[in-house]
């Protein structure tokens, strides 16, 4: 099979894993060296699906000896296999480099032999990088649930940023669809992950000469499959909620469950809509940014988001009685829970209302959604109450039902970060 068919069947292979992203890392360039995470940063590129690349996104091989019901690439799927040497992968990730269509790897790999050997081959591709070519571009290696502490730990040496996925929320979901993965062998390679990266950090803060090389500077992520079971959004925000205390990961992906060919009966036959892996996002930086618990952003009575209206905006209307708030007086874990002000925009108020008093007008001009703030605050020049926090027709002022407005608000919020 030529490097090229490897490439396709193995590039495409490999587009259901979203947890990739690139931030977060360090790494100098050394002289004579090639690549730096730093300097240009990731370019990106867009599959035919929609979703952002910014590396060079591949599998080592779809064999796989796992049989996880979701996966295209399970062991029991009749999708076409390949597998790439070492050596194949390292001259990909190096032309690819120097032709610049590229800034870094992302390299997973099914199960092959078992889990020691496949992580032994993903290791050894970002070793012979880093130790041979002296590359010093972005990598991402995915580790292996149930890999030896040693290997994880060398993946750590290499590596800007590692991910275990989770897949799915509960054991109950996994013993369902994947019976061969636990959460237990997923937790105890976070496990191993977080206790490297304290030591590391621990040992680099020390006031020494010479210093320890870093240890996954960029971190540890995961993925979650959403809509392959019927499992709520309050379980699996509470599963992403344990996993940032816990594991102190740096991301918890979200990735709407994609139909697959042949797929068992207990898998369902359409896809949940893109707009659920996008309230689920909205839902993950109010925990991660502004203070949420994930209890908080659903409740008994609707365990899953709703798909109308964002989730800060649906926690408001539920908590009347949190406002409105006085944006020059109030304190800042106030201020995140107003619908259409964002983070950055707190920072700024709170520097603001130093000088002067702010109005409407000051809120305005710092680009924060006045359609939803407007009920919610009092200014200088501002106050609500004559309009009514608990009026019929609140949500329709705040949240228009006419759906093109609606998918500009998504698009904006997913550009601006602004909730």
């Amino acid at each position: 099979m030529s490097l090229r068919v490897k490439l396709a069947i193995l590039a495409d292979a490999a587009k259901y894993d979203v947890s990739c992203a690139s931030s977060g890392s360090r790494r100098q360039s050394v002289p004579g060296g090639l690549g730096n995470t730093q300097s240009m940063g990731i370019c990106h590129s867009f599959t035919p699906d929609g979703r952002c690349v910014s590396l060079l996104k591949i599998l080592l091989t779809n064999h796989c000896i796992y049989d996880c019901q979701y996966c295209v690439n399970r062991s029991s799927s009749d999708v076409p296999r390949a597998r790439f040497t070492v050596a194949e992968v390292v001259h990909l990730a190096l032309e690819f480099y120097r032709r610049n269509y590229i800034e870094g790897l992302f390299l997973s790999s099914g199960i092959i032999q078992n889990v020691d050997y496949t992580m032994e081959q993903l290791v050894a591709v970002a070793r012979t990088l880093r130790l041979e070519h002296q590359y010093n571009g972005y990598i991402h290696l995915k580790t292996i649930p149930g890999a030896s502490d040693e290997l994880v730990a060398e993946a750590g040496q290499y590596a800007d940023r590692l991910s275990a996925n989770i897949e799915l929320p509960t054991q109950a979901d996994l013993r369902k669809l994947a019976p061969e993965k636990s959460l237990e062998q997923v937790h105890g390679a976070m496990g191993v992950i977080r206790e490297r990266l304290e030591e590391n950090r621990s040992e680099r803060r020390k006031k020494s000469e010479i210093k320890p090389p870093p240890f996954a500077p960029a971190g540890q992520s995961t993925q979650m499959i959403v809509g392959a079971t019927p499992t709520p959004d309050a379980v699996i925000l509470s599963t992403a909620s344990s996993l940032y205390g816990k594991q102190k990961l740096r991301r918890v992906y979200y990735s709407a469950f994609s139909p697959i060919p042949h797929a068992d009966d207990r898998l369902p036959v359409e896809r949940p809509p893109l707009l659920r892996e996008h309230r689920l996002y909205q839902a993950d930086w109010l925990m991660r940014f502004y203070g949420f618990d994930a209890r908080e952003l659903t409740t008994a009575a609707q365990p899953d988001l709703p798909l109308d209206i964002d989730p800060k905006l649906a926690w408001a209307l539920r908590n009347r009685s949190s406002f409105p708030v006085d944006v020059n007086r109030a304190p800042k874990h106030a201020l995140l829970r107003v619908p259409g002000i964002g983070a950055r925009n707190v920072d700024r108020i709170l520097s603001l209302r130093r000088l002067h008093r702010i109005c409407l007008d000051d809120l305005a001009r710092l680009r924060v959604v006045m359609r939803k703030a407007r009920p919610f605050v009092i200014a200088a020049d501002h106050n609500p109450a004559v309009l009514s926090l608990d009026a019929d027709d609140l949500l329709d002022r705040v949240a228009p039902r006419d759906r093109q407005m609606e998918l500009f608000a998504t698009a904006e919020t997913s550009r601006t970060g602004e909730i």
